[in-house]
């Protein structure tokens, strides 16, 4: 677990990471034991892999549960470094660290240096709880969305099927912007398609950018093939007027299904409120003029379709910028605060159309949304399709790394060029990549440091701890393992102002 500082001269250096001193983590650490207490009172209790979740995560960065140590080898100048716990639900580090990664990897290694377009889908409310409760339905759909866009892609280009491909990398995202659970794909879609004729090496043929009909056209396909895949799944129920879910009646010790359904629709999952809406709160005046962003966007029976973001092929910059928001964590720690009355307030990342900015949790209720963002254990959510998948027959011929279906690895790598060099980033590598800091370099002299020692006996892990607590109390000018002292968490007041306004009304749409 890293923070990024700064030396005398103004370089990145590292700097230990103190999760305890974040809001986030002191609400886990109080109020996660209250919502396990108050599920037990009405005889429920969470999944075992969302207690994993927890219990991870209230570890990670602690370094009274493990760390490494990294010693310089000329001024021997030692640091700890924590361990994290690598979840892929709610942690803030992992997530920031995850996203660097992902980003890292598929601007270098996966996608080629021709034009990319973001392609959103969004689905309605009852299909983003089944999409939770039964993952394998989410990749069957996936399926079907990623085929019909494809496949509009080679016609748009004049092509048949056998004559042309295409490729994309879903990242499966699953929360809104009101930590609400809302589970909707961002697939970055090569814009245009390769053609292989005569054995002769692909060639990038571009599209052009869709148009609203277009859209309009695709958003309705996929709602209807959407909708007959999942009546033949045995998980929906159509007739001429409505469609409802038709799932198996859940275990009723299982608080999950409760925690994911009222994530969904904005409601209150636990306490004396449980079930009516959340608290919004208007700071704004709504928004009447049209959006310029709704251009490219077309909706079909709750399912909602954009395609307005790009990039070129030189844009380098920009590709792994927006690898790196499609790859976004949970929780943004800088927008959570708390009230003058105990509230858990979240700032949107950009405000509703009828001016909402804000909405705000009990801590307990806060803990259950962040339950419903776990995700269920080997459930992938970053998906290669096309020319991109590691099987496909093209993909060597495609992607910078050079790597696919009955590729032999070289021995000798130095005749290889960094382009077609799978980099197998190491520890500290990948810590420069991700944070611009090189662990490998001693921040006091600049010397050679590296890692002498993985600890995770806890009899010396305390051993260790106590004597630098010693230490610390000897040189209080140089302290060791006590953090710098920070101002308390930012406070809000619900009450700041007359254009504040709470709002329960029904939040159908939004994500």
């Amino acid at each position: 677990m890293l923070a990024q500082g700064r030396d005398a001269l103004g370089h990145a250096t590292y700097e230990r990471h103190r999760p305890e001193q974040t809001l986030l983590y002191q609400l886990v650490e109080k109020h996660y034991p209250a919502l396990v207490e108050q599920l037990e009172f009405q005889g429920k209790s969470l999944p075992a892999h969302v207690h994993r979740e927890f219990e991870a995560y209230l570890k990670c960065g602690r370094l009274e549960h493990g760390f490494l140590r990294v010693r310089c080898d000329t001024c021997h100048f030692e640091r700890l470094v924590a361990f994290s716990c690598k979840k892929r639900g709610f942690c803030p580090s992992c997530g920031a660290r995850r996203m660097a990664e992902t980003a890292a990897l598929l601007a270098d290694e996966v996608f080629p240096d021709v034009p990319l377009r973001q392609w959103v889908i969004s689905f309605p409310f009852p299909l983003r709880y089944l999409f939770a409760a039964h993952p394998q339905a989410m990749g069957k759909v996936l399926g079907i969305v990623y085929r019909a866009i494809s496949t509009h892609l080679i016609h748009k280009a004049g092509l048949q099927i056998k004559d042309g491909a295409t490729g994309a990398v879903t990242l499966i995202q699953r929360f809104g912007s009101a930590l609400n659970l809302n589970i909707h794909f961002h697939i970055l879609f090569l814009d245009g398609v390769y053609v292989y004729r005569d054995n002769r090496p692909p060639r990038f043929q571009r599209v052009r950018a869709p148009d609203k009909s277009e859209l309009e056209d695709l958003v309705q396909l996929i709602s209807q093939r959407a909708g007959r895949c999942l009546e033949r799944l045995g998980l929906l129920e159509q007739d001429a007027e409505s469609a409802w879910l038709e799932l198996e009646p859940a275990d009723d010790t299982d608080a999950l299904p409760q925690i994911l359904g009222s994530s969904v629709s904005y409601r209150i999952a636990v306490g004396p409120q449980q079930g009516q809406k959340a608290f919004m709160i208007r700071t704004i005046q709504p928004l009447n003029r049209p959006d310029p962003g709704l251009e490219r966007v077309a909706k079909a029976n709750g399912f909602s379709l954009h395609a307005g973001v790009s990039c070129e092929g030189h844009q380098k910059d920009k590709r792994e910028r927006l690898c790196r928001y499609i790859a976004r964590p949970a929780v943004a720690i800088p927008r959570l605060s708390i009230s003058s009355t105990g509230k858990v307030v979240y700032t949107l990342k950009t405000p509703y159309r009828d001016g909402t900015t804000r909405v705000a949790f009990d801590p307990v209720d806060f803990i259950a949304r962040l339950a419903a963002l776990v995700p269920k254990p080997r459930v992938n959510l970053t998906r290669y399709h096309g020319v991109l998948a590691p099987n496909y027959r093209w993909r060597r011929l495609v992607t910078p790394a050079k790597r696919g279906k009955g590729v032999k690895p070289i021995a000798n790598t130095e005749v290889r060029s960094p382009t077609e060099r799978h980099f197998a980033m190491t520890w500290a590598q990948r810590l420069k990549r991700v944070f611009n800091i090189d662990i490998e370099v001693c921040s006091r002299c600049g010397g050679s440091a590296r890692v002498v020692a993985c600890i995770e006996d806890q009899d010396i892990i305390d051993r260790i701890l106590a004597h630098l607590r010693e230490k610390e109390q000897e040189a209080p000018a140089r302290p060791l393992l006590v953090p710098p002292t920070r101002a308390p968490p930012a406070t809000l007041s619900l009450f700041a102002g007359k254009e504040t306004v709470f709002s329960q009304v029904n939040q159908q749409g939004r994500h």
